[in-house]
């Protein structure tokens, strides 16, 4: 019972204190600017339970940069910060003064990325201090690598830390979901170090404090982003534009991101040339920078799924009911959220045109020629999504 445990007392208090600043986390939902909508509501609470688990993960469950186990961030049912739809996210707390190695397979995703970042002034670290992307990592004939990480200079696959190195983070962003496979991969601290494995009531404390912390900060701090696109809405413009933080940015390419609003009777055309690019990718979500349920919903398309027009013009549709044709982004209930489009090592970076119409209009405004699907067609490309999403998320 209570008090049978000298550390009783903290451990309540400390409880309370977590539950307390979850509870006031809640307040971001009824923010100034957030859609009331009944969906916008409830998925912004469950934004914050589901984002719980990643924060224990990143603050209790795996935050020995001793000891630290390759885990993935995000997948259908947790996102966060405008998740990529193509992407397997997997990462691991390092620390700068010590040694690692990553072995394993690389697999075959269409874009690579490994970068190392320090601690910074975002919830997701600061500045980017080193990265191998694709070509960049040397590979065995079977698709085993090693990639060593760490302050003394090594040979072959290297990144070289700061003392304030503090996570590492590998991208994988898939174009063909059905057929490309992901890396199986460990890793392990190369420096002397003792492995501890109890957990102490002071670190118990400490993690559930970090982690309500983290949620708050983290949720608040994409909101407050969406805010400054939202003051530009059709326009696509860099992360960068409109802030200097640094932080965790995918190299190769900055996303553009777009703040979109369409009614029940309006629909938003998109219509851009994609560049030769080694990768690129449109993604589509809501105000809470969730993506859409996209093993269900037709929420992206990439260099692979796309169908363009004869000129190589995509066009992409914003409707709330299924306009028939191949590049429809599906709203799924809301009203308004974000669409980011990524050139990857692309030979220019063109900027996407946004056209609101009334739904109604859309028809004459696409004209006759353009590309179309049968329902049939787009139950298809519906079955296809999720046995991509299986495949790149088994279990």
């Amino acid at each position: 019972m209570f008090g049978d445990n000298p550390h009783d007392a903290e451990l309540r208090a400390s409880w309370a204190d977590f539950c307390e600043q979850l509870k006031q986390a809640g307040e971001l939902v009824f923010r100034d600017g957030a859609p009331s909508r009944d969906i916008d509501r409830a998925k912004g609470f469950r934004l914050l339970a589901r984002n719980i688990a990643l924060g224990m993960q990143f603050q209790l469950e795996n935050n020995d940069p001793a000891f630290p186990e390759l885990l993935h961030y995000f997948d259908p049912l947790r996102k966060q910060g405008g998740d990529n739809t193509d992407a397997l996210y997997v990462g691991a707390p390092i620390n700068g003064t010590h040694t690692y190695r990553v072995s394993g397979r690389r697999g075959s995703a269409r874009y690579f990325a490994v970068t190392v970042l320090e601690d910074g002034d975002t919830p997701w670290g600061g500045r980017v201090i080193g990265n191998l992307i694709d070509s960049d990592i040397e590979t065995e004939e079977d698709g085993s690598f090693e990639i060593l990480i760490g302050p003394e200079e090594q040979p072959g696959n290297f990144i070289k830390t700061t003392p304030g190195a503090w996570r590492v983070t590998f991208r994988q962003f898939f174009a063909d979901w059905e057929n490309e496979e992901p890396m199986t991969a460990r890793i392990d601290c190369l420096s002397e170090t003792e492995h501890d494995p109890m957990l102490t009531p002071e670190q118990l404390q400490q993690g559930l404090a970090d982690t309500a912390r983290w949620v708050r900060e983290s949720t608040g701090y994409w909101t407050d982003m969406l805010q400054r696109w939202k003051a530009r809405p059709g326009e696509f413009v860099s992360y960068r534009q409109l802030d200097d933080n640094a932080i965790d940015a995918t190299p190769g390419g900055e996303p553009l991101i777009c703040f979109w609003q369409v009614a029940e009777d309006e629909a938003l055309v998109i219509r851009v040339t994609p560049p030769e690019a080694s990768y690129w990718a449109v993604e589509f979500g809501n105000y809470w920078w969730e993506s859409m349920d996209y093993r269900y919903r037709l929420c992206s398309t990439n260099c692979h799924h796309a169908q363009l027009e004869d000129n190589g013009e995509l066009i992409l549709v914003v409707a709330h009911d299924d306009p028939g044709v191949p590049n429809w982004l599906d709203p799924s209930g809301h009203g308004e959220g974000y669409i980011a489009v990524r050139w990857i090592n692309a030979t220019h970076y063109p900027q996407p045109q946004c056209q609101r119409v009334a739904a109604t209009e859309l028809r004459s405004i696409l004209g006759d020629s353009v590309r179309k699907l049968t329902p049939q067609q787009r139950k298809a490309q519906l079955q296809a999504r999720r046995t991509g999403v299986l495949k790149r998320f088994p279990y």
